[in-house]
């Protein structure tokens, strides 16, 4: 693993300071945004912003939206006429013809006939299911305790005894996990929390304790010791995007699959989270900070002590190398959408790389 990169960032926190709507440039809208566009199925906040502006995370301030309004957003809906109105000294969306976006207190029930922030398809399995963990978050939650037909390993259609879930109710839907990889802080090297991998879910078909459930849906092998969490509620982010109001400056600590580098619709692991600021919503550059260049000197084996020289003459020669004291420039090379926060990490899924991402790449305020 390579060293931290945090403390080469302090010249990046000056990129990183958030302007005011005074200080803001003037937004760009892109050369083919339309002046009337009807919203089709399949539409997401993202996407209707990326159609207008050159820069998608100023997308409430098209809307002139306030903090408040960008936590509840008014609903659009397929079918909804979304015009441009250029005539002002900054360009404005609005609803229909003539009146402009009001947005409302958004609904406790999911109204999945609003287009969402972000396409829920990639993200949908991390919003129904923990994936992080505190440090001992499973040691206390029901474990499977036996299988029956003493299986070693249960798949789907196989039932197993589990302890502690004795007040769960028949038909009860749990997911089943075992605690995989720590998080670590590249900075402090402190423990943030551990990825859940999700193994599968099951159903309880007899209450007690222990209680029988049956597993319809194995994505891993299933054993004894492994760990039950009642199945929550699925909630869409549906907050607008937009940028954090206040300095946010971070690293990339995992990606989805344990992959070095990833892409374009892929999730990465935050060392960011709800008490660093960083909420549902937030929309984060990344950038990959300049490397010390490093000059290689090759050394000719006839300079050399006769104990280091190696190959024969006019084979590879040992290498002198040496900082030459150049930093090459950041980089910054795309943007990430925050779809869930936990306490000290969080989830986004990289909206636009113009390189690959990369482990213990930096994520800032744009």
């Amino acid at each position: 693993m390579r060293k931290s990169i945090i403390p080469v960032m302090l010249v990046a926190v000056l990129v990183a300071m958030p302007v005011t709507a005074q200080q803001r440039p003037e937004l760009k809208l892109q050369e083919s945004a339309p002046d009337r566009y009807i919203v089709v199925p399949g539409d997401t906040l993202w996407g209707l912003a990326a159609k207008f502006l050159k820069d998608p995370w100023r997308w409430p301030e098209l809307w002139k939206m306030n903090q408040d309004q960008i936590k509840s957003p008014h609903r659009i809906f397929p079918g909804n006429v979304i015009v441009l109105d250029r005539s002002g000294p900054q360009p404005e969306l609005k609803m229909g013809q003539t009146v402009k976006l009001e947005p409302r207190v958004r609904s406790t029930d999911l109204d999945t006939s609003a287009i969402p922030s972000i396409s829920p398809r990639t993200i949908e399995p991390f919003l129904s299911r923990p994936l992080v963990v505190e440090p001992d978050g499973l040691q206390s939650a029901p474990r499977i305790i036996s299988a029956q037909a003493d299986r070693v390993y249960l798949g789907s259609g196989d039932a197993a005894y589990v302890k502690g879930v004795k007040d769960a109710k028949n038909d009860s839907v749990w997911h089943i996990y075992r605690q995989g990889k720590a998080l670590v802080d590249p900075r402090t090297q402190t423990t943030l929390g551990y990825e859940a991998v999700f193994l599968g879910s099951a159903r309880v078909t007899r209450s007690g304790d222990p209680a029988t459930i049956q597993i319809f849906n194995a994505k891993q092998e299933i054993g004894v010791g492994d760990r039950l969490v009642a199945a929550g509620p699925l909630t869409h982010a549906s907050y607008a995007p937009h940028a954090p109001g206040k300095p946010v400056l971070g690293q990339i600590i995992a990606t989805y699959g344990g992959l070095v580098e990833t892409g374009p619709q892929n999730i990465v692991v935050l060392n960011l989270g709800t008490r660093d600021g960083v909420e549902i919503g937030h929309v984060l550059a990344l950038s990959r900070l300049g490397r010390n260049l490093v000059e290689s000197n090759p050394v000719p084996w006839y300079n050399r002590p006769a104990g280091e020289v190696f190959g024969s003459m006019g084979g590879a020669f040992p290498l002198d190398t040496k900082k030459d004291g150049t930093k090459l420039p950041d980089e910054r090379y795309g943007t990430a959408f925050v779809f869930r926060t936990f306490d000290r990490v969080s989830y986004a899924l990289v909206m636009s790389a113009s390189q690959p991402v990369q482990l213990y790449d930096v994520v800032s305020t744009p």
